[in-house]
This record gives C-alpha cells, structure tokens and sequence, in this order.
C-alpha cells in the first residue's frame, strides 16, 4: 500500500505540476474521511503519511476546550474535551490544543475511489488557483485577454491560457454588450479575490484603466514614453473622455491617438462595444483643462472657485444642451477627467449670477472694512473678493488702482488686518466653547466676528438668537452693536416663526 501511495503521488504530482506536499495532504483528507465513515461518531481524525516511505499512522483526536464546567453541552462531544479532562492525560496541554490516541487505519485499497479522486481534485484545484494567483499577483491593472469558457449567471469565465482563468462579473461588463461562450475579450485585472475554492482573478471591462491600457496598446507613442496619458472617464459602452500631453513638442498628442483616418482610436472603440472617445489635451491651468475637456462643446467664460473646488462654465444658449450631454453625460466625464465640480449654464444665468456673487462680496466688504458703495465697487472690478486678499496682496497691486492713492491704500490694508485680527480672537474665545452654526452665519446683517461673539455668550444658531430680547443682547459684554442692529437681527432670526404662522393662518381659513 506504501508503494501504491507513492506511485499515486508522483503521478498526479507531474500530471498537475503541483508539489508532491500538496497530494500527500489531499490523500491524508482522503484517507480521514474513509476513517470517519467506519465510525459512527463524529469523531475527529488525523493521518500522517510518511513523505519518504508512503507508510501513515491515523490518530482519533479531541480539541481541548477552555472550561471547567463538564455540564454545559458541548457541539461535538466526540471531539472535544473539556480542559478539566484534558490535564489529566497531559498535565502540559492548552487549550486548542489536542489530544491525540492511535487508532487503526483503514486500508488504502478499501477506501471508496470516489471521495478519494473528489478530495485530491480538490487540493489540485485550489493549489492550481494558488500557483496562477503567485504569477498575476504583480499585473493588477495589466490588460488580460482570453476566450469566454463560459457565463454562469451572467459573470463570464474566461481562458487566458497556461491552466488560468478569470472571471468579469456581470457588475464589471459593459452593458448591451453581450458575451458569448467563444467570444474573445479583453479586460483590466482590477483585483485578486479570496473564496473558499481558492484565490479567483477579477477582470473588468468598464474601468477607466481599461481604456488606458487599450491606448497605450494601440499608440506606440505613449508606450515609448513620448505621450503621457493623464487620465480617462468613461460611460461604459457609450462615451469616454482621455486627457493626453505630449512630451515631445513635434508631436501632436491628439493625432497621435486618433490615428490615421481614425485608425487608432477606432481600434479602442470596437473592443469597447463602439464606445466614443473624445481626445482632450490637458493643460496644467485648470480652467483650460475644462475648456478642453468640454469638448465639443465651446465655453465662453470660466470662473473658479478655489475654495468650493468648483467652477462655473457659461456657454451660448444654443450650445447649452451640447454643453450637459444626453443625461448630463458630457459635463459628468468633464468633471470626472478634471477631478472639479462644474456648473454649466448659460450665458445670461451667468452674467446673472456673477453679478449677484459680485453684489454679495461688495456687500461683505462694505460692512468688514467700514467703506461706503464706491470704494467697495473698485475693489470688486479690480477683482479682489476677500479682506485677506487685501491685507496681504503685495502693495503695488493696489497702488496701480487708479482711483486709489497711497493714503487710501494704506488705511485700507490697516481696516482689512484690524478686521481679521479681531475674528481670530474672537474665533480664538470660543475654542473650547461652541463654534456658530452656519444658519446663524447665514443671517442678514450678521457677519463672523459678531457670530462668534455671540457663540461665546450661548447664542449659537438663529433659532437661538431668536429666542433673545433686545436689552439681552445689549448686556453681552464687547458685542460692539446698536440697540437698532440687535433688534434688525433678532427679527431676521424670528422671521420663520412668522412665516409658519401665516402658514397655519392660511390653512385654517381653507
């Protein structure tokens, strides 16, 4: 039986091309089971197969359980063993641990072929998995390319040759885009997933790696290192944007990808169920890079927001539709690609909003550097939208206004530093406190230091200064505001409490 073993081993060992460990271990399962069967227990079992001579020896063992109350149930009493138990077969022993004690072993003739080939079939599989895992482990994001073996359930299986497979989950697949047994497809391996049949490959066809990877494929330039591809945004199956630089001023970095008579990139598109790709150049000015990615539709005017990371993208009225994409598609891979959030719009809800933003930010001014309407103008034409901009732009830029000599100038840097330094102490009174709510910001005539004031004293939202009388307010200490001012901001914050009366008024009456 010695020799049978070992012949067995050695031949599925060279017909598999997995370590002979892996067999003697899957013929030790085989030969476990086989014991469990002759008993009627559930007893546990472990057999040791010689590696050298093909001889084993098989053990009935019992894990150690930690405990020393013998009454409570236990879910396998033909395997476990209370630790109380335990200590007094070997005083050494842990619990975890097993108890072990010889029993016979059932002859290797006699075991049922069967559940023999099903357990070492199973062993192979999964050392099989094991081995093609090891080799793919260092292509994540590499393209694979293989035949369809089969689609259980709508997730494709496929070949990629040399015993390994992999499988597109439906979730991964492009949609509309069918997969037949047969078919040949390729695909980004995005991840290795671990299951109880062993390690499976994971292919998508949807992923933005897809269409770098087809690219680079198709346009020797970027393989070469001459084109840099820096990003891609996909509808998976029906549009795509890609951003690429040229690192090489003599080549044009989107002829290049579109290829001769759109050779190339026509390429990409039919692996890709005829999926367009617009080829965008990108720029290291961000609002550029929108333009671009914009395309085809043309923008007129661009305003960042650096703090919101967004801008507002103003197009012809005619070009608006053209501009958002069916569904909002265009403007959605636009912002994908740029990594910004956009607003499109058209030119007169634009000019609209500019204005009103401009309205707003002269306002703010007015009231933080205590200047009247004109003053506060010329510094919003002059593009200045904040008292930090003012208190540390370099000089020169405000002595150039026109409007503005040196005392001007002077006296309003000294306004703007006055101001900030008095919302960072205030921001700093209220550090272990409660900071304003943003309703209470959001207040008309309120502006940040008196927020945090009022923050410091309890008030922190607008249903909280709503709740306050006039000489309340007047009796906080440094709050630095009329009795006319509290009032104006104590009625503001009630204002919803009369709206909601008018509103059960109104429904009343009906």
């Amino acid at each position: 039986m010695s020799k049978e073993i070992l012949q067995v081993v050695e031949v599925v060992s060279n017909e598999k091309d997995v370590s002979r460990d892996v067999i003697f271990e899957a013929l030790e399962s085989a030969l476990a089971m086989a014991t469990k069967k002759r008993h009627d227990e559930e007893i546990g079992v472990r057999v040791a197969i010689d590696r050298m001579t093909g001889e084993y020896e098989t053990f009935q063992t019992w894990e150690v359980l930690d405990g020393d109350e013998p009454g409570i149930a236990m879910e396998y009493p033909d395997a476990e063993l209370w630790m109380i138990d335990a200590v007094e077969i070997n005083p050494d022993i842990k619990p975890g641990e097993f108890i072990e004690e010889p029993i016979d072993s059932v002859d290797f003739g006699r075991i049922a072929a069967q559940a023999a080939k099903q357990v070492i079939f199973q062993k192979v599989r999964e050392a099989e998995r094991e081995k093609v895992a090891e080799e793919y482990r260092d292509k994540i994001g590499d393209l694979l390319g293989g035949t369809v073996k089969r689609v259980d359930r709508g997730n494709a299986i496929i070949d990629l040759g040399n015993n390994a497979e992999a499988a597109v989950p439906k979730s991964q697949q492009i949609p509309r885009d069918p997969i037949r047994p047969g078919d040949r497809i390729r695909g980004c391996l995005m991840e290795i997933q671990t299951e109880l049949r062993g390690p499976q490959l994971v292919v998508s066809r949807i992923a933005p790696e897809v269409l770098v990877q087809l690219f680079t494929l198709e346009v020797p330039e970027i393989s070469d290192g001459l084109i840099e591809l820096k990003g891609a945004a996909r509808d998976p199956g029906s549009r795509a944007k890609i951003a690429v630089l040229s690192l090489d001023r003599r080549i044009d970095p989107v002829g290049a990808c579109v290829g001769i008579r759109g050779s190339r990139v026509q390429a990409v598109s039919n692996e890709l169920a005829g999926e367009r790709v617009d080829i965008v150049p990108w720029d290291d000015n961000p609002a550029q890079f929108v333009i671009n990615a914009m395309s085809p539709a043309e923008v007129l005017s661009v305003v960042v927001d650096e703090d919101k990371h967004s801008m507002d993208i103003a197009v012809e009225e005619e070009n608006l539709s053209q501009a958002i994409g069916r569904g909002g598609q265009n403007i959605r891979l636009a912002s994908e690609l740029t990594g910004w959030t956009l607003n499109v719009m058209s030119e007169e809800e634009f000019d609209a909003k500019s204005e009103a933003e401009a309205v707003e930010i002269q306002k703010k001014l007015m009231e933080q550097l205590d200047v009247d309407e004109d003053v506060s103008l010329i510094l919003v034409q002059e593009g200045f939208s904040s008292v930090e901009e003012i208190a540390y732009v370099d000089e020169t830029e405000m002595t150039a206004i026109e409007e503005f000599d040196e005392g001007i100038v002077s006296e309003l840097r000294n306004r703007a530093r006055d101001y900030l330094l008095t919302r960072a102490i205030s921001q700093e009174e209220v550090l272990e406190g409660k900071a304003p709510e943003q309703d209470l910001f959001e207040l008309e005539g309120m502006d940040e230091p008196l927020a945090y004031k009022l923050a410091a004293a309890g008030i922190v939202s607008a249903e909280e200064l709503a709740e306050q009388a006039v000489d309340e307010l007047m009796e906080i200490e440094n709050l630095g505001i009329s009795e006319e001012i509290a009032s104006a901001l104590i009625m503001k914050a009630r204002e919803p409490w009369f709206a909601e009366e008018e509103q059960a008024a109104d429904e009343k009456q009906a």
